[in-house]
């Protein structure tokens, strides 16, 4: 029983880090490491965004999807969870939120980069 006991306790703990490593993933793009979402869609920062604030809701979110969490997800490292106006949770690196944008259609497409002058690839370090 007691081994049952620490083995439901690690799997739960595997379970818990693991929301935050099945969001995102790094990625290389025209010799660029980038950061992607778990399908390996091109994550984007907005420069209207306030550290851990997110300022795209609407037709800006229709555009620009957030990165959304997975309830239970927990911060990592420089990756956190920020809760949004509308109560839902999306995943922010460095403080800046993160998003896909629509107009990407597959795995490394970069369609976003430098849209209207304020949305840039989340690149990684």
């Amino acid at each position: 029983m007691k081994s049952l006991t620490i083995a439901l306790a690690a799997l739960l703990i595997g379970t818990t880090a693991s929301f935050a490593a099945e969001a995102w993933k790094e990625a290389e793009v025209g010799g660029m490491k980038i950061y992607t979402d778990a399908k390996g869609m091109t994550l984007y920062t907005f420069d209207k965004d306030k550290k851990g604030v997110s300022n795209c809701y609407d037709k800006c979110a229709a555009n620009w999807p957030p990165l959304k969490a997975a309830k239970g997800a927990k911060d990592e490292g420089a990756w956190t969870v920020i809760k949004r106006k509308d109560g839902s949770r999306m995943w922010a690196y460095e403080g800046k939120p993160l998003y896909t944008f629509v107009k990407d259609k597959k795995a490394g497409d970069m369609n976003g980069e430098g849209a209207m002058g304020v949305w840039h690839t989340a690149k990684a370090d």
